[in-house]
């Protein structure tokens, strides 16, 4: 299983307006559900968390799992 890390920058933004809604379950559910091994920061589009809302994540794969770097709602 692929472990999820979210930074405390991601966790900090989800107190912001456009992201409210979206939950770490959501986050975690969305970097689970990229497949292959992303080497470099890359934004994916177009998540949608149980609220309805619609994000996009920025994600890099460590060591140690897949970073969570931010968040960005819609």
């Amino acid at each position: 299983m692929l472990r999820v890390i979210v930074t405390d920058h991601a966790r900090k933004r989800l107190y912001n307006l456009r992201q409210e809604r979206i939950s770490i379950i959501d986050i975690e559910t969305a970097a689970h559900d990229i497949p292959g091994h992303i080497p470099t920061a890359t934004r994916f589009r177009g998540f949608v968390a149980r609220s309805g809302r619609v994000f996009d994540l920025v994600i890099k794969d460590i060591a140690t799992g897949r970073l969570v770097i931010t968040i960005i709602g819609k």
